[in-house]
Formats: structure tokens, sequence, C-alpha cells
């Protein structure tokens, strides 16, 4: 009873954090209406893969409590991506990403094998996205732009879904990809907290 009363505790809270996980981020873009210090290749590689992982959790049945925080994740990021797009001057580029992410979307769901290997890959797809927002920070030492609130509930999410990954479906394909991001968010986070506190930005407004 107590085990079912943590793991229902642990997909409410994962759930609950994930539909407002993105708000911090947005709310610090377009207060500072730059995209500096962000990374829209980290970006591009985390939507590919929520929607992988997403789409595999859908295609195996798997209960819907253990991955229905990826859609808004997936809505999130895509506000995101258009911020990005929109304060780098490229919003005309929105359309070809919506058509490559659709049609990307649709592929994984065409074939077993196909599903099966992108999932393989998704661990490196969503590692590959963490370097990628860490090079960034790395390049420009300014993580003004950057919220440490949003990578701080990140790693939240990634430390509950280990637990009911372990508890529900054990899969260990899944459960090895919430280990690494959890790793690589808490490195994320203490880069930002970092630069934040030493970065350029504090520099200059010194």
């Amino acid at each position: 009873m107590q085990a079912d009363t943590l793991l229902h505790a642990a997909n409410l809270s994962t759930l609950l954090v994930c539909m407002v996980l993105k708000f911090p981020q947005i709310f610090v873009l377009m207060r500072a209406k730059s995209a500096a210090g962000l990374s829209l290749n980290g970006l591009l590689l985390e939507l590919t893969g929520f929607i992988v992982f997403v789409t595999y959790q859908m295609y195996y049945d798997y209960p819907p409590p253990t991955y229905l925080e990826f859609p808004f994740l997936i809505a999130q990021d895509a506000v995101l991506l258009l911020l990005i797009l929109y304060y780098s001057g490229s919003l005309r580029q929105s359309p070809v990403y919506a058509v490559l992410f659709v049609g990307g979307w649709r592929l994984l769901t065409m074939e077993k094998w196909i599903i099966d290997s992108a999932m393989s890959l998704c661990t490196f797809i969503s590692a590959a996205s963490k370097f990628a927002h860490l090079q960034s920070l790395w390049r420009s030492k300014d993580a003004r732009q950057v919220s440490a609130l949003t990578w701080f509930m990140a790693t939240f999410t990634c430390i509950a879904r280990i637990y009911t990954t372990t508890v529900t479906t054990g899969d260990t394909l899944v459960l090895m990809r919430f280990v690494i991001m959890t790793l690589l968010n808490t490195w994320v986070l203490l880069t930002v907290l970092y630069y934040q506190r030493h970065g350029s930005g504090s520099k200059k407004e010194d």
C-alpha cells in the first residue's frame, strides 16, 4: 500500500512539474529578448529524444502515467523553439522544422524495428542535447538567459522517473536513459549556476 502511494506521488509530482517545467525558461527568454547562451541544436536534439521516447512508450502500451508528461514537454519545447528562432531572426525556418518532426514521428510508427532502433539511440540523442547546451554555455560564458529553475526541475523529474520505471516496467533502456539524464541535467544545472555567479554577464554588471 505504501509503495503504491509512493508510486502515485512520484507519477503525479512528475506530471505536475513537467506541465510547467519550461515556463521559467520561456519567461526568462521573453524578458531578455535574446537567445544568447541557449543552444538551438540542443533544443532540437531534446525534442527528437522526447518524440522518440514517448512514441516508444505508446507503441508498447506502457502505463500512461509513466510517460504522460512528455506531450507537455514537447509542446513547451515547441514554444521555446519558436522563441529562439524569433529572437535569432530565423522564424521563417519554423515550417521546415515542423515538417521534419511530424514526418519523423510518422516514420517511427511504420515498423517495429524502426522504433526499436530509434529507442536504442534515444539516450545518445538526449545526451547529445545536454552536451550541446553545455558547449553553448562554455562558449558564451553567459547564463543570464538560461533558467536554473528549469534545469533543477528537469533533474527532479528524471530522479522520480528512475523510481517509477524501476517499480513498473523495469525497462533497462528506459532506466539507463533516466540515470544518464539525471547526471547530465545536474551537470548543466551546476554550469548554469556557476556562470550566473561568475560568468561574463556578472563581470559586466560589476
